[in-house]
Parts: C-alpha cells; sequence; structure tokens
C-alpha cells in the first residue's frame, strides 16, 4: 500500500472539484481525504499504487467540465491507514493563490430541472448546481464557500441541504444553490420603485410588457440588461432616444439556435460557440430585413446569444419574437448592478424593472466573440471567460499589478506563476467608472491577499490610471502602449524570442510625444525598436476628430495637395464641409493649433470611411472599420500605392489616387488589399515570427486576407485569440514585460 499527497491549483473552486474526486478515489478503492484551501485543491490518498496511479490518469485527463488544472503536485507521505475516503472542511492559510472561477451559462441539467413539472426547482428563476451558474459576481473572497458569497444570508431548505452535503449529487457544495422556498426571489418594479408583481407573475407581467413594445430592465448574472422588442422599429427608435445611443449595434438575445439560424447565417463553429458553456455574445452575419433595421444600422452584422441563465429561459417560455438584450449604463460607465442604482440613472429609459434579492457583488458584463480562420477570438474578456488565468514560466519575484490601457480598460496581477486576467472594466472616462477600477483592484487583492509591491501602467500622461499609480507609494514602470499590445500577443504563446510585430490600433501615446497607431517593431520580452510607422498626419481639432472622419480624410488631403487644389475637388470629404471651414481647417493644420501629430492607422481607416461617404461623423468607436469591412467586396483584386522610405510608410500615391475613385466598395476594397501588402512587404525584409495586434486586427477582413498570404509564404505568425487584441489585452502585455 502507498500513500501521496497531492496539490491541485488552478479553477478548482466552485467547479465540482472535490466531489469529483471523492467519486474517482471510491471507484479506485482509495482511501483518504479531499480539501480546499486558498491555494487549491488538497488530497491525501492510501491504496494500491496501480489504483492511485489510474486515479492521478483520470485526474490530468478528464477533470470536471468547468475545471482548468494548472499544476498537480504530488509527495510520497507516511501511511495513516485511512478506512474510508471522505471530503473534509476547507482550510485557511495566509497565502490565497486559488483562481477564481468566471461564472458560467446554466447546464442541461438545470434547464431540464426547470422545465419538469414534477421537480421542485420547476420554473424556478435561480436554478443552479456545480456545473453552472454564478461565481465571480457573487464571491466577495476566497475560499470559494457559501459565507463568503452573496449567498450567506439565505438558509437552505431541507431539500436544497440534503443535495448540497451529497456528495454524489451534483448540487454538492454548490454554494449559490437554493429552490423558490429558500432563495432569493424575483420582483417586478415599476419605475417608481412600486412592487407590481412576484416570481412568475413578474416574469409573465415583465414579458407582457416586452410584448407590448416597451422597454425595460432585467437583472442578469452579472448586471442589468435594457431589453425591448428586437423585431419593433418604433420601440428601438425609442429605445435609441432615450440612451443617445444613435447607431452602435445593440446585442440580440434569441430563445435557442434554430431562432438564431432565422436570423442569422452562422457557420459550424459559429453554432459550437453560441452553444458553448460560456454562451458569448457572437458577432455573425444577419439575415436581411428581418430583425428591426435599428439593431445595427448600416452593418450586416449582429451580436447574437442564446439564454445563460434559468430567467432568461423561462421569460422566452411567453416572448413572441428575440430581444434586444444590451448592457445597462451609461455612456462610459460600467454595468449596473443594483435596481436603486439603475433607476436613479436610466429611470428615463426603461419603464419597468425585474430585480431580484440575490446581490451582484462584483459587475461583470457579457463577453463579446468572433470567429476568424474558424477559431475564436475574445474582443471582450467578460463572463464566461474571465477572470482569466495564464501560466507564467516562472515564479515572479514581486507581486505586479498592471494597469492596462484608459478604454477597454483591464487590471491584471501577477504572483507565483500565475498571471491573472481581470475581466472588462471598460472606459475610464468616468468617475463612476474610475471608483469601478479601483473597486475592482480592491476585489482581486481581496481574493489573492494581494498588495502590490510593482504597479506597471502605460506611458500616456493623462490616462486616469497612471495618475492613480504615480500617486501611489509604490514602485511604476511604464510601458509604451504599442509594445504592450505586441507582448499581450506574446504572452498567450509564451513566447520568448525576438519578433517582427505589427501594432495597429487608434491611439496611443508614442516615445516621440506623438500620437501612434501605425507601428511595425522589432522586439522581444525586454526592448523593443520602431523600424516602420505611418507617416504622421495632423488631427484637427484633436479629440474632435475621432468623432468626425471628415477631419481626419482633410487631414490627408492637406498632406498631398494644395489649398487650391482641394476646394476644387468634387469629393465627399470636401463636399462635408463649406469652404470658409475648410480655409480655417488648413489655418489650424499650417499652425498646428490643437493638431496634433499622429501615426494611427485606426485614424487612416476613418479617413477611408470619409472619402468613400461612408461616415463622415461616427457615433461609437469602430463604425468606420465595421462598415469598410462590410464594403470589402473579394472579386476586386486592385490596390492602392504606397512608398516605404527610410522606415516611414507613405499614404499619399494612395490618397492622391482615392480621390479618383468614386465607389465606395473599390476605395474600401482596394484599401484593405493595400494593408496586406504592406504587411508582407515589409514581412520580406526580416526572417523572424511575425506578430499581428491592436485594434484594427479586429478586422476579421483584414486578418484573414494577411494571415492566409503568410501561410502561402510560409511564415510563422501569431495574433491573440483567448486574450482581446484591442485594449483590453494591454494589461496582460504590460504585466509580461516584468516577468
Amino acid at each position: 500500500m502507498d500513500a501521496l499527497y497531492i496539490e491541485v491549483k488552478g479553477i478548482v473552486q466552485g467547479v465540482g472539484f472535490r466531489p469529483f474526486v471523492y467519486t474517482l478515489a471510491l471507484k479506485n478503492k482509495l482511501f483518504g481525504w479531499v480539501n480546499n484551501d486558498d491555494k487549491g485543491v488538497n488530497i491525501h490518498l492510501e491504496g494500491n499504487s496501480l489504483n492511485i496511479k489510474n486515479f492521478l490518469d483520470e485526474l490530468e485527463k478528464n477533470p470536471p467540465p468547468l475545471a482548468k488544472i494548472d499544476s498537480i503536485n504530488t509527495k510520497n507521505i507516511k501511511i495513516k491507514n485511512y478506512n474510508s475516503f471522505e471530503i473534509t472542511k476547507s482550510e485557511t492559510t495566509s497565502n490565497k493563490s486559488t483562481i477564481i472561477s468566471p461564472d458560467m451559462a446554466i447546464c442541461q441539467d438545470c434547464i431540464n430541472d426547470i422545465k419538469n413539472e414534477n421537480n421542485f426547482r420547476y420554473n424556478y428563476a435561480l436554478t443552479n448546481c456545480t456545473n453552472c451558474g454564478p461565481r465571480y459576481t457573487i464571491i466577495k473572497t476566497v475560499p470559494y464557500d457559501r459565507v463568503n458569497t452573496s449567498m450567506s444570508k439565505f438558509e437552505m431548505c431541507d431539500d436544497c441541504k440534503k443535495e448540497y452535503e451529497d456528495p454524489t449529487n451534483r448540487r454538492y457544495h454548490a454554494q449559490p444553490v437554493s429552490c423558490q422556498k429558500c432563495g432569493p426571489q424575483i420582483t417586478l418594479f415599476d419605475k417608481q420603485n412600486q412592487i407590481l408583481a412576484t416570481e412568475l407573475e413578474a416574469i409573465k407581467e415583465i414579458t407582457s410588457k416586452i410584448n407590448s413594445g416597451q422597454i425595460v430592465a432585467i437583472k442578469g448574472m452579472g448586471g442589468f440588461h435594457l431589453i425591448c422588442d428586437a423585431t419593433n422599429e418604433k420601440i428601438l427608435k425609442e429605445l435609441r432616444k432615450r440612451k443617445n445611443r444613435p447607431s452602435k449595434p445593440f446585442a440580440v438575445m434569441f430563445k435557442d439556435i434554430q431562432q438564431v439560424k432565422e436570423f442569422a447565417e452562422i457557420s459550424i463553429k459559429e453554432e459550437e460557440i453560441i452553444l458553448s458553456k460560456e454562451k458569448p455574445i457572437t458577432l455573425v452575419k444577419s439575415k436581411k430585413n428581418l430583425l428591426s433595421f435599428e439593431v445595427a444600422p448600416h452593418i450586416d452584422r449582429v451580436g447574437c446569444f442564446i439564454p445563460y441563465t434559468p430567467l432568461h429561459i423561462i421569460l422566452f417560455n411567453y416572448l413572441d419574437n428575440p430581444i434586444v438584450a444590451t448592457s445597462a449604463n451609461l455612456s462610459d460607465e460600467p454595468i449596473i448592478r443594483s435596481k436603486d442604482e439603475l433607476l436613479k440613472k436610466l429611470g428615463n429609459v426603461v419603464d419597468f424593472v425585474l430585480d431580484f434579492d440575490r446581490e451582484i457583488i462584483n459587475a461583470c458584463d457579457d463577453s463579446v466573440v468572433q470567429v476568424v480562420n474558424d477559431e475564436l477570438m475574445v474582443l471582450r474578456d467578460a463572463r464566461g471567460y474571465a477572470p482569466t488565468s495564464l501560466k507564467l514560466d516562472k515564479k515572479v519575484d514581486k507581486k505586479i499589478l498592471a494597469l492596462g490601457a484608459n478604454q477597454k480598460s483591464t487590471i491584471a496581477l501577477a504572483f507565483e506563476d500565475n498571471l491573472v486576467l481581470s475581466p472588462h472594466i471598460g472606459d475610464l472616462n468616468s468617475l463612476r467608472s474610475m471608483e469601478y477600477f479601483q473597486r475592482t483592484i480592491k476585489t482581486f487583492e481581496s481574493f489573492y491577499d494581494f498588495r502590490p509591491e510593482l504597479i506597471v501602467c502605460d506611458k500616456h500622461p493623462n490616462y486616469e490610471s497612471v495618475k492613480w499609480a504615480l500617486n501611489q507609494d509604490i514602485e511604476v514602470v511604464q510601458i509604451q502602449h504599442h509594445y504592450a499590445h505586441v507582448l499581450s500577443t506574446m504572452a498567450e504563446y509564451k513566447l520568448d524570442e525576438e519578433v517582427l510585430a505589427f501594432s495597429f490600433d487608434g491611439t496611443g501615446f508614442g516615445d516621440d510625444g506623438n500620437i501612434w497607431g501605425g507601428e511595425v517593431f522589432l522586439a522581444n520580452r525586454k526592448s523593443y525598436k520602431r523600424v516602420n510607422h505611418f507617416n504622421y498626419f495632423r488631427l484637427l481639432g484633436g479629440e474632435k476628430s475621432i468623432k468626425e472622419p471628415k477631419r481626419v480624410a482633410l487631414s490627408l488631403l492637406f498632406e498631398t495637395f494644395s489649398l487650391e487644389e482641394i476646394l476644387e475637388l468634387k469629393i465627399p470629404t470636401v463636399e462635408a464641409f463649406f469652404q470658409n471651414e475648410i480655409k480655417l481647417m488648413h489655418t489650424i493644420w499650417q499652425k498646428a493649433l490643437n493638431a496634433p501629430l499622429t501615426s494611427s492607422l485606426g485614424r487612416v481607416f476613418d479617413a477611408i470611411a470619409s472619402f468613400a461617404n461612408i461616415v463622415q461623423t461616427q457615433s461609437y468607436e469602430g463604425e468606420t472599420g465595421l462598415q469598410i469591412e462590410m464594403a470589402y467586396k473579394n472579386e476586386i483584386k486592385e490596390s492602392y500605392s504606397y512608398e516605404l522610405k527610410n522606415g516611414v510608410i507613405s499614404l499619399e500615391k494612395a490618397i492622391k489616387q482615392i480621390v479618383k475613385d468614386n465607389n465606395k466598395e473599390l476605395i474600401c476594397s482596394k484599401f484593405i488589399n493595400m494593408l496586406v501588402e504592406i504587411v508582407l512587404d515589409i514581412s520580406k525584409s526580416y526572417d523572424l515570427p511575425i506578430i499581428l495586434t491592436g485594434g484594427v486586427f479586429q478586422n476579421r477582413t483584414l486578418l484573414e486576407l494577411i494571415t492566409k498570404k503568410l501561410e502561402e509564404n510560409k511564415r510563422r505568425y501569431y495574433y491573440s485569440k483567448r486574450v482581446p487584441l484591442n485594449d483590453g489585452g494591454i494589461s496582460i502585455g504590460q504585466i509580461y514585460s516584468q516577468c
């Protein structure tokens, strides 16, 4: 007989790991115990050596579906002659390192429970088990026990307690377990905060409001959604008016995958992701004229997802159509967690609120993904995926906190050999967002008893996160924005070699004080050298030009033509201004008055949208890129000209050619084809692996065209898939620079 002590680290709490171990030990006729502590799961095994080997093989190869094992450490110990196997009480130490599990969509077993009239959880809208339900959003600290969650105030009834204490039941130690009798309750409120109905009647009543064309708010797993009928043009126009959201697309929740297929064209891979245990919002091609035009004006994509909570599933028993389900928040603020805050901030938007009394401790938005090259690409890392953990190739000698960027903010932590990325926080452009940013830091510090010894942040002097970092009495290292983009991709693939990196996005503070965004680097984990960049041009009016693509296009015209020549041009950009405005802008350009220099490729996309008369004023970030991608035609093979000279990518020739074209498909297609050629052209000079990173590469068409050409040329390349390649991955890159 042998005895073995086993330590398992990773996402191993709240995922049914102990009952899995218990069942596995009984199956292999082994004795001992299993427990949790704030580092992971500990196992004491005694028995036949072959049985122990079989136990370890299955533990490693077939863990519970929601578990993610980072390490299994074993050591031989003295036999204590146990005669049974038990699950023992959780232990607490001063060294917390258990990785917190993301929230998970309802599993099929729980769906069966709420649909079974003979089950005591029939139609109970907060049903869950070990394999699904809330985790991150309800936890205050580790270990993940009920007392440390927002379920602590709900005392289990005898039926729930029986399941909770049975190691062979899938609800064994499922901390949010409850039922109609003992758990959180559903309540419907009007906008005056008056109770109108409870439980199933509340659900029936709210669906009646949706069907009749009203705007409501419904509490989800990590925050509230604003919801209305996705086929009702009139109410969607009203929602846009009330929310002051002119054209930014809304996500749509469908009853099931069959209904998704009625409204959208989806691939096998997209179907797989929509149905996955994470159930993210997935960007797919919409079918024409079925959903309201107002869902996603001027684009042929729709962000679709299916019910991921029991409440959503019960709602669809009474809904007539798909629903818009968009995050309830004010512009630039995080998703709202509580009914009172929602009524205070969005009382003028919603007509009714459906709430339940399980508190959301940690807000968490819906994840957004797309399929590129038949693989998952995460665009917003949140519910279902985050917190995201990566294993470092060696332990860090300091506890490191990284603060990410100002847009699509996330934070990341490094301790021991763990690298943890927080869920999406949002844009840090408001006091409320900064409060949420700071609360997220405190939350993760609490999870891991983490006190940073080093803070890594951006170089931009006006980022709120940078100001916060410099006010802490802790060592600070600042990392250039586009280099952090490169490092985030390197971190995902654990690359430790020199690379040729194309870092293309909208905005980042450059080493020369200008706004970068079209950079090519030679880089490794410790240093970088800029070898190419798009030629600088001026942003007329600074930040204002980001909202007005016509200003960016006009600036590129100023770089290429004389004022007199521009005034004679009969193109959409020039026609979008009065002639005296153009003369004023020319003065601003000449004298560099509030007209900073930029090399941003993201801004060049804006200019192309203006030249093609797609958008002259945009209402949300990325609008120009989406519409340019929609206008791309595969049959158009021509490309605009460019010059590579002394490390500068000049588009002067391209601009001269663009003003002669008057077809948007032609302009957009030739522009994207040119970018593909630029990447290939520069790549030929370096025998190095290639990194494609930054928000510009969210453009699926561009990325797939480039990667196809690189494969044809047998080049090794990488782009982020699991970590967002937009600013949501910056904090991971900042951490990697110090590891």
